[in-house]
């Protein structure tokens, strides 16, 4: 009797479970990552280790890296929002998910509603790096000589209102400071003219500034986090340099279209975790100051709108609003 009240309930459950049954389906067709940024970008890197090993992991599965860079990540988290609610189309972005909406007026989505999280992929320091024509060698220095020379740096970010722009105006705001904005439309563009010293500084991850500055083509200043990173230890912080508060840190996560059952958004998670823990994965990423997280989607979720807000009222204070 009770072996045939357990079979009835779980037959039940599953009937009656159209999340279950949209998990299992997935995948069901190819599975399109949509990067926010152009190619070369370190999102791509990330993004296509896990892409190769879901498609081992999965028989028959397919899946797919695309790229719609633009106006600040819009293009990507737009083209998502408008997909199918079914974990075929997702969104691999930075936490400029987080700042645009404190950036655009009007998106032309909601941040919360359009898009549903994932998972937050991976989280990595951030350094705030200079050519070395300019006369610093420190964020103390950069931002003296910057004080003392109103207008005459170009800081390179990668698009309007994305991570490094309000990250760089925020940073510049607090010191007192003025430069120039230069936009790009992802790292891989802006990188040449940072070499070639047609602009001057900028703040990216460990990972696209550590190849250049243990070449010395450009200067480590510090650290944008507020405590030292493991990583790094003696690069100090912006904070130790005078900066008092600043504390920026990124992330790169993953979007579905919003509407995706919850069952479907568990099982995408539950096979990025499994990718996660592949030592190849972890081998090729962690050297590269990349720490994997996975987080679950309700923990990623809350993160996002804590997040929004947070830059929300950073935005009104020093006024970082895009038109």
């Amino acid at each position: 009797m009770n072996c045939f009240r357990l079979l009835y309930a779980v037959t039940v459950f599953v009937a009656a479970s159209p999340s279950l049954a949209w998990a299992q389906a997935w995948p069901a067709k190819p599975v399109t990552f949509i990067l926010a940024a152009t190619p070369g970008n370190t999102n791509e890197i990330e993004t296509r280790l896990y892409a190769k090993k879901l498609g081992e992991n999965i028989p028959g599965g397919q899946f797919i890296v695309d790229f719609k860079p633009g106006a600040g990540g819009t293009i990507a988290a737009s083209h998502v929002a408008r997909g199918s609610p079914d974990g075929h189309l997702l969104l691999v972005i930075s936490r400029n998910y987080t700042i645009l909406p404190a950036a655009f007026q009007d998106l032309p989505y909601d941040p919360v509603k359009d898009l549903a999280a994932v998972t937050m992929l991976s989280t990595r320091p951030t350094v705030l790096m200079s050519h070395p024509s300019v006369p610093a060698k420190t964020a103390r220095e950069y931002f003296a000589y910057a004080k003392a020379n109103p207008g005459k740096l170009n800081f390179g970010t990668t698009g309007v209102g994305s991570s490094p722009h309000l990250n760089g105006a925020w940073m510049h705001s607090m010191a007192g400071v003025k430069v120039n904005f230069i936009h790009y439309k992802g790292t891989g563009a802006m990188m040449p003219d940072l070499l070639a010293g047609r602009i001057h500084s900028t703040s990216v991850s460990f990972l696209s500034s550590m190849p250049h500055i243990k070449a010395g083509k450009t200067i480590a200043l510090g650290i944008t986090t507020a405590d030292r990173s493991p990583l790094w230890a003696d690069l100090p912080t912006l904070d130790e340099q005078g900066v008092k508060g600043y504390d920026y840190g990124s992330w790169i996560g993953v979007f579905a279209t919003g509407g995706t059952p919850s069952g479907t958004l568990a099982r995408v998670h539950a096979e990025l975790a499994k990718a996660g823990k592949a030592p190849e994965i972890r081998q090729k990423l962690e050297p590269d100051f990349v720490q994997i997280i996975v987080s679950s989607p309700e923990i990623f979720q809350r993160h996002v709108i804590e997040d929004i807000a947070r830059w929300r009222e950073l935005g009104k204070e020093v006024e970082i609003k895009v038109e």
